[in-house]
This record gives structure tokens, sequence and C-alpha cells, in this order.
């Protein structure tokens, strides 16, 4: 009996925080990064798992990936991304964790006007910290500005640029995003989103994606997302599903 009611007032107590917060802000299931931090003190935790056709001889399956982030204060937030990956090439596979990054976002400002919410990510990647054959050579960065504009109540506008090293090379890869986000009710979102990665040497890349959001509560959300490309140097298609939660 005392058990049952120990259970009954942790889920009061869990169901009670979750409406006081604001609703979970989470940088996926899009390849833009929201400029939205954790509030102070929290954790959150974003996996999934996506499943990506590169061409007709090759795929590259993420099982799961997942990024951490605790909230340091209203300006600050940690970031950790750890992802496991399996690469299929005709008769060969590579299976194992890639190397994993360690980074920050940081408030800029808040929107006003004309001026977006604005943010700035960063991260480095520790070659060593991932399984033999997705070792890179060098400490590799990224970087992004990330900004979202409210348009209405429902719609609102968001888009990021940065660029990114690979770890075995001086040459970045510029990287944009730009997508439209839609609240079809105060649980349902929706969006589209064209990004492309354009190396400093070869040819850029397009994509195409979208997908939808369900608020279980404001401190945990599901998504389904899928993406093809848009180029013929782009991988052609992948479908993701994954979640969030914060504690």
């Amino acid at each position: 009996m005392k058990l049952k009611l120990l259970f009954i007032l942790f889920f009061q107590i869990t169901l009670g925080n979750a409406q006081e917060k604001e609703p979970i802000q989470a940088d996926r299931p899009d390849q833009t990064e929201t400029p939205y931090l954790v509030p102070m003190g929290m954790l959150q935790v974003e996996t999934g798992f996506s499943f990506q056709k590169n061409d007709a001889f090759s795929k590259t399956n993420t099982v799961p990936s997942a990024l951490w982030k605790y909230g340091f204060n209203e300006n600050f937030e940690l970031r950790l991304i750890t992802s496991f990956t399996s690469e299929n090439n005709q008769n060969e596979t590579n299976s194992g964790l890639n190397p994993i990054l360690i980074g920050c976002k940081i408030k800029i400002s808040d929107e006003k006007g004309f001026v977006p919410k604005t943010s700035f990510i960063s991260h480095i990647s520790i070659p060593k910290l991932a399984s033999k054959p997705f070792q890179s050579e060098y400490y590799a960065p990224e970087f992004r500005f990330v900004m979202q504009h409210t348009l209405s109540n429902k719609f609102s506008l968001s888009y990021n640029l940065g660029a990114e090293w690979d770890g075995f090379s001086a040459e970045p890869t510029f990287i944009y995003t730009l997508t439209t986000g839609y609240s079809l009710s105060e649980k349902i979102g929706l969006y589209i989103e064209n990004f492309g990665f354009a190396p400093q040497k070869n040819k850029a890349n397009h994509n195409f994606d979208g997908g939808i959001t369900y608020l279980i509560n404001n401190n945990f959300m599901l998504d389904l997302s899928s993406g093809f490309g848009i180029t013929k140097n782009a991988p052609k298609n992948y479908f993701a599903f994954g979640f969030s939660f914060r504690i």
C-alpha cells in the first residue's frame, strides 16, 4: 500500500513539473539547431535512430545517436554528442563509435523585431575517443550560428550558418539550413527543411526533408522524419525516429 502511494505521489510530482516548465525545445529531428537553451540545472537527452541510403551500393545507419545537454545557466549550455554507426559498402561493413564531440551553446540575443533569437554552437571531436575504423587524425572543430524568427502563433522560420572539419584535412565544409515550423496543435508540430553542405574544394550537396513531433508532456517529445537528396552527390534518402526528454 505504501509503495502504491509513493508511486502515485512520484507520478503527480513528475506530471506537475512537466506542466510548470515551458515545453521542451530540441535540436532534433531536423538539421536546424534551435537557439533555445536547456533550462538551468536540467539535463536533456535527445536520441534517435537513422537509416540512410547513400547510393546504389552503400548505406549508413546510426543506431543510435545521442545529444546530451546540461543547462549551466540561462546563457550557457554544455553539450556532449555520441553516436554508434554502421556503414555498409557492398560486401564490407564497419561498425563502431564515432569520435565523441564536446561543446557548448551560448545565447547571443533574444528576438526583437527583425532581430532573430540567436545562439552560437561549437563542438570539437576527440579523435581517439572512437572505435578504430572511425578514428580521425586530428581534433576537428565545428560551429554554427543558429537563428529563429516567430512569424505567428503557429509559424516559425529558423536557419543556421556554420562550418565543420572532418579531422583529416584543414579544408572546411560550410553548412546551411533553412526550415519552417508549424504548430498543428499544442502537442503536434510539423516542419519542412532545406539544408546543404559545401566543401571548400568540391561541389555542394543539397537536401530536403520534413518531419513531425509529438509532445507527450512538457518534458518528453517523440519525433519522426525523412528526407532525400536534391543534387546527384547528396545521399539518396534517409528515415529517422527518436525521442527527447529532460530531467
